[in-house]
């Protein structure tokens, strides 16, 4: 029986490299479609095919595809993981999560190289903020509303991929993704090692996780569903956690007997990130606080139905937040990043 292809964008970052392994796994002939000079660490294994995809050429991308079609036969699945959570410019939000997700749409219809079904991506930053006050969970037929560029510019993706009638698709909004290799909650982890835990405003954040390794499953779950059409789809562990609970977890996990918790006013915060902003731009690097990330910080309500998607993919997730956390810290140690 013939392996099913699939390509997979953004292979090189956090979670893409969970979905490579997972496809190699499962036995699938894995592209990994990677920008040049990208770290290819945990992409060692020999089956892997590389790819560069030109997305700021369609007819080049177009042209490309078809060689790849002709050779080797279209993808039977495309995973578009590709994409970027800040930036130095906002324009960068829409040209690399809108733009490139069309122009990638477009150049598969076009080259005759249609998936069985495309998966977008997404976040539960393109819906915003939804029902702060009532803290009613976030549900997939709600307007969105987000008020991010990062959250308006996966909006428009998801748009984009639900107006096309070329091949089947569907999309993953997947809360906060943690696990081995991201950066962003390491952060937190690692001032909590140091003793000083800082919250940004002066109410709760109600927040919702899925460890990668969970992220990844349901992936493969919605790809290989039959029913699985044509829809969109929460990703979380199913559990809620105030910023502090969050804390106290990471707390006990490191066997740390005080940390000093604090509370900064929003505008406050606001500042921090204003500054830091404008810190990256003289450097010219992009910095993970930023008045973009400032508007996601005080979200106070990221709590999201997810009964429906886990009965849709029959996905039943392995981790809570504790154990995804220990395994992320006990790896975070053996690498020596803590």
């Amino acid at each position: 029986m013939e392996n099913k292809r699939v390509l997979i964008t953004g292979a090189s970052g956090f979670i893409g490299g969970f979905l490579v392994r997972e496809a190699l796994y499962r036995g699938y002939d894995v592209w990994a479609a990677t920008r040049p000079g990208s770290s290819r660490v945990h992409l060692y294994d020999k089956r892997i095919h590389f790819i560069y995809l030109h997305y700021e050429d369609k007819d080049a991308l177009t042209k490309q595809l078809i060689e790849v079609a002709s050779s080797t036969g279209a993808w039977h699945y495309v995973i578009h993981n590709a994409g970027i959570t800040k930036a130095l410019h906002k324009a960068d939000f829409y040209k690399v999560n809108v733009q490139n997700t069309s122009v990638l749409l477009e150049a598969l219809e076009a080259a005759n190289c249609r998936p069985e079904k495309f998966l977008l991506m997404s976040s539960l930053s393109s819906y915003g903020p939804i029902n702060e006050r009532s803290l009613k969970p976030l549900r997939t037929d709600d307007q969105q509303k987000p008020d991010s560029e990062y959250g308006k510019s996966k909006l428009q993706a998801e748009r984009i991929v639900k107006e096309q009638s070329y091949f089947p698709f569907i999309i993953l909004c997947p809360t906060g993704v943690y696990g081995p290799g991201d950066k962003d909650y390491l952060m937190e982890i690692k001032s909590i090692r140091l003793g000083i835990d800082m919250k940004a405003g002066m109410k709760p954040q109600h927040i919702t996780f899925i460890y990668v390794k969970d992220l990844v499953l349901a992936t493969f779950l919605a790809l290989e569903k039959p029913s699985a059409l044509n829809t969109t789809c929460f990703m979380a562990d199913g559990d809620v956690y105030t910023d502090r609970e969050f804390a106290d977890i990471v707390k006990n996990l490191l066997g740390k007997r005080f940390v000093l918790n604090m509370r900064l006013p929003l505008w406050l915060c606001f500042t921090a990130c204003f500054c830091s902003e404008w810190i990256g731009k003289i450097l010219k690097k992009t910095m993970t606080l930023n008045t973009d990330k400032f508007k996601i910080l005080r979200q106070r309500n990221w709590i999201c139905e997810t009964e429906q998607t886990n009965k849709e993919l029959a996905f039943t997730p392995q981790y809570n937040l504790k154990k995804g956390l220990e395994e992320t810290i006990r790896y975070c140690k053996k690498q020596g990043i803590l």
